[in-house]
Parts: C-alpha cells; structure tokens; sequence
C-alpha cells in the first residue's frame, strides 16, 4: 500500500483540533497549560493549543517506542525510516497549527494581533530582566514587568533604590543603595542622590524627618505622635486624658470626666468618697474613672434591688437516702440492737444492759430527728 502523504492529514488534523479548541470550559480546563502570572487569569487559547500539540507529541513518541521495539530490526530499520522520512515532510505542527491556522500564538519574544517584537527585541524581550506581557500569544499589551531592581521600558535602567553596578553592551547588573537612598551612585550612605519619602537629603545622606514636630502629621484629638524611620505613627492618649502630648497620665492636656489634677497626674477621683448609693442594702464600689453600686454582702441583685440571700440548711448525715436504702439500713440497726440486748441479758449483766439502751436510744433520737416520718412509717409498716 502507498503511503498516505502527511499533506492530506493535515486539513483533517485541522479540522479536529479546531472542534478541541472550539468547545468552551470542558477542553480548557482538562489540557495541561503553562501556569500563568495571576491564577484568577483565564489561559489564552494560545496556552491551550500548545498544551493540545505537546500532549499530542506526547502520543506520538509513545506511539513509537511501543510499536518499533518487537525485535525485528531489518522491518523497524525499514518502517522507522519510513516514518521519520514522512516527519521531515511535515509541518511543524505547533506553528502550523496554532500561529498559521488558528492565529492564536505568536512567535517567541512578540505579542499581539500582528505578532510586534517585544520592548527590548524579540531576540532578548524585555533585555532578559523582565516578562513581556502576552509574550508569544495574540493578546496581551507587551508591557514589560521587570525583576526587582529594574526598570525603564525595556528594563533597561537600574529601578528605584537600585544603581548601576556593571553595565555592558549587553549585560546590566543592579545593587540596592543604602536604605533610604531613593537614587545613588554607590552602595554607601554618603552615595545618595535622592531620598525616599520621609527622609530629607543633607550633605549626600538621607536624614529622617521628623513628622511630629512639623505639620506633616495627622493624629486624631485623642491620640499623639511617635517618629518612626521615614514615617509616623498616631497612639492612644492614656483614658484619664483629654487630649494629650505623649503616653501615660501625666502627659495630659486636660483630665477626663472622673479623673482630677494631682501634682502634673490625672488620677482617678474615689467617688465612694462622696457618691452614696440610693438604693437599700447597696454598697459604692470604685472603679476606674467611675463607681458603681453593688448589692452588700449577704445579698444579692433580684428584679432590681438587693435582696437577703437564703443561707441553705446543712444536710443531715440521712438526708442523701434513698427510701430503700433507708429500710435496708433500718431493720439492720434494730437486729442489732435485739441481739445486743438478748446477749447482755443471758450474762446478766443489768448495768451494761442499761448503760446500752440509753446508747441506743440517743441514737435513736438523733435518725427519728432526720428522718421521722419515713422512719416511723416503715416501723409500723412492718419494714
């Protein structure tokens, strides 16, 4: 059989792969693509098409390795040529499938509907030190997003904070200045040109400002300010201040309501001293700033006034019993009580006899005052 020239497939291949491409959200997301610079960023079809031919190439050499390794080496010579020999007639299939065909890509180091070279070339977009946006595609600006410490168009100059190190024809090398250097000629602190915000040039260093002794600062009527390198910060006035020039209470302008002037403090004013709570069997208690009214000891807060706590009884050495428990216990006590007795009585030993009775009988007295009623109950019950 003649073999099939790989011109006729491609418009059938063409025609495939369009339908893939054409389908929105099942294709895309099930083809692997480049990650792209935000991940809430759609992939350009661009991205999808070459995922499609790198899994289809994928195919092919596994198609290869799997057919062309029987043993036979003069037909896998033979058949392998053959099909090396049809790929050298092919077209690319990446550039004739996804930048001639479907227009969605560009050439390495351009952008764009009309595949523009890139800041910088297209040979070294963005001069190596940066990405140019939509690189390679049909979409995207070419806008170049330089690495840090690069800048200009074409990340071509030295960016802020940064000077130039080396440079040559082709190769640009950035290092910080010091700190607070906005622009410099050197990595020292005497090497600057320009300061950034919040500090002030003075004889090649960059001296910070003092925000708080000028009207650059901003705090509320309740707060101060505290310099800070470059910057500022607003603080809360101490509670007993109205108004204040720093931290703590004897930085106040003037006291609040519930604190007065002692010595340069505002301390708190007691007003238990004064105060007198209206309500019945109330007490002052004071607090920060204020006072409050509590009930005294020995009562306690109901529907709004203070009322005498009930102090509960104590419990009774029976009053845990349960009612069968308590039988249980009871005709235990009595059979002891009868074989005392029957015994102390055949000795004849009548002072011991009585001596056990009375015993028994303030025993007696103490279980029939706890519990009387279920007492007597269960004893005339039979219990």
């Amino acid at each position: 059989m003649a073999p099939r020239s790989s011109r006729g497939i491609a418009p059938a291949m063409l025609c495939g792969l369009s339908l893939f491409l054409g389908f929105p959200g099942l294709v895309w997301v099930q083809i692997s693509v480049p990650p792209q610079s935000s991940p809430h960023t759609e992939p350009h079809p661009c991205h999808t098409c070459r995922g499609l031919v790198d899994s289809f190439n994928k195919g092919l050499e596994r198609t290869i390795r799997d057919n062309f390794g029987g043993g036979n080496t003069a037909w896998e010579e033979e058949k392998l040529s053959k099909y090396k020999d049809r790929q050298q007639e092919a077209p690319d299939l990446f550039q004739w499938l996804c930048s001639d065909s479907l227009k969605l890509c560009c050439p390495s180091g351009t952008f764009g509907p009309s595949c523009l070279p890139c800041p910088g070339g297209a040979e070294r977009p963005c001069g190596g030190y940066g990405h140019c946006e939509g690189e390679g595609t049909r979409g995207g600006s070419g806008h170049c997003d330089c690495q840090a410490g690069y800048g200009g168009e074409a990340c071509g100059q030295c960016g802020l904070g940064y000077f130039e190190a080396e440079r040559n024809a082709s190769h640009l090398v950035c290092s910080a200045c010091f700190g607070p250097c906005a622009r410099c000629s050197g990595p020292e602190e005497s090497h600057c040109l320009q300061c950034k915000k919040g500090w002030a040039l003075h004889h090649l260093k960059c001296v910070d400002i003092d925000e708080c002794g000028t009207e650059r600062a901003s705090c509320g009527a309740d707060q101060f300010c505290v310099n800070t390198e470059g910057s500022y910060e607003c603080r809360d006035c101490a509670k007993a201040c109205l108004g204040c020039m720093g931290a703590g209470p004897g930085r106040c302008k003037k006291c609040s309501p519930g604190y007065q002037q002692v010595g340069s403090k505002c301390l708190d004013v007691d007003e238990c001293e004064t105060a007198v709570c209206p309500g019945e069997n109330q007490q002052c208690e004071n607090t920060e700033g204020s006072y409050r009214c509590i009930c005294a000891d020995g009562y306690k807060q109901m529907e709004g006034i203070c009322v005498k706590e009930q102090i509960p009884e104590s419990a009774g050495f029976f009053s845990e019993m349960t009612e069968d428990e308590l039988v249980v216990l009871q005709q235990m006590f009595f059979g002891v009580i009868i074989c005392a007795l029957a015994t102390l009585a055949a000795k004849g030993d009548l002072v011991f006899t009585a001596i056990f009775i009375g015993a028994v009988a303030a025993m007696t007295g103490y279980w029939l005052s706890e519990r009387s009623d279920r007492v007597l109950e269960g004893f005339i019950k039979g219990r």
